[in-house]
């Protein structure tokens, strides 16, 4: 009996499916291809699949106890850590793919030039055509960043403000465990007494149950009040009520927000018009980007050839732990 790997993805192009079907079937494999929206026609495919490489957890629950390893095409694999039911097998193996660091870093990058050059205290008058003269401005060249999150996401934003010559860039991590890139790593048990010093905050997590709620109203009044804070980890990990609060009182200078709660965003949510917030609806990791879509696929082939050899997988998630 053959081994299956079934493939449910949108964004695949004749050349990836031809790289994935030669992999497999060096490796052993029969690869069947589907789009999220043909699960019916699936079914039966998915009920006796060893592998599948998808980013859907509707795809994940029409399968079985066969399946041994579940190849998650996104980042971010909370909901399949919270949810086990998921899995028909306990034992399956999640990885996730963590493509993602160059074009979220590029989105970073963007949306902290907008608020360092005010970009947000021109738009309205700019819409009005009015011709301003510019406050004073500040740049990451020879700037001080707090980076939370210190993994391949938050690891890649560090050498893209290092290229653009920031000054210190410190991280802030579960364990504070030293890592290339910063200056300095510290426990997330010092975040309180790191924030008051922090004038631009970049938020990097991952969704787990300790990452919920981490930037509370109380946090956020810790911020001086030149302080900018940038999320593109989790909507959850930030108190919107509460940044909200901040930056229409000015309490501090400005934010960006990729990720919010709930997504989509209600249109009568009072966060599209708030003050010095730079709102874009989780825009800055997904799939659109060539190379994001390339890289995705040569993990899975790669993770495939190391699946089939009895290898360690790249990405591979602890479910307990949510990453």
């Amino acid at each position: 009996m053959s081994r299956t790997v079934c493939i449910v993805q949108d964004f695949l192009t004749e050349e990836h499916k031809e790289n994935i079907r030669r992999t497999a079937e060096r490796a052993g494999f029969e690869p069947q291809f589907f789009k999220t929206s043909e699960l019916d026609a699936a079914k039966e495919a998915l009920q006796n699949c060893e592998v599948l490489y998808a980013g859907s957890p509707a795809a994940l629950r029409e399968t079985s106890a066969a399946l041994r390893w579940y190849a998650c095409s996104a980042a971010g694999v909370d909901p399949y850590c919270a949810d086990p039911s998921l899995f028909a097998n306990p034992d399956c193996i999640l990885t996730s793919s963590n493509v993602y660091g160059a074009t979220i870093a590029e989105h970073v990058i963007m949306v902290t030039l907008e608020l360092l050059r005010l970009m947000p205290y021109f738009k309205e008058p700019l819409r009005r055509h009015e011709w301003l003269l510019s406050p004073p401005i500040r740049s990451i060249k020879d700037g001080d960043f707090t980076i939370l999150g210190t993994g391949n996401l938050g690891r890649t934003i560090a050498a893209r403000l290092r290229g653009m010559e920031a000054r210190r860039i410190l991280g802030v991590s579960h364990s504070g465990r030293k890592v290339d890139g910063f200056d300095e790593v510290l426990p997330v048990s010092q975040l309180d007494a790191v924030l008051p010093e922090t004038h631009f905050l970049i938020m990097a997590l991952p969704g787990t149950p300790e990452t919920v709620g981490i930037l509370s109203r109380e946090r956020i009044a810790m911020l001086p009040k030149d302080a900018y804070v940038v999320n593109v980890g989790r909507g959850n990990a930030v108190e919107q009520d509460a940044l909200r609060d901040a930056l229409e009182s000015e309490a501090i200078a400005g934010a960006a927000l990729d990720v919010v709660v709930p997504e989509p965003l209600p249109a009568d949510d009072p966060l599209w018009d708030t003050k010095n917030l730079i709102l874009t609806p989780h825009i800055s990791g997904n799939l659109a980007l060539g190379y994001t879509r390339d890289e995705n696929v040569r993990l899975f082939r790669r993770n495939l050839e190391r699946y089939a050899n009895g290898d360690a997988l790249i990405g591979a998630v602890d479910r307990a732990r949510g990453y």
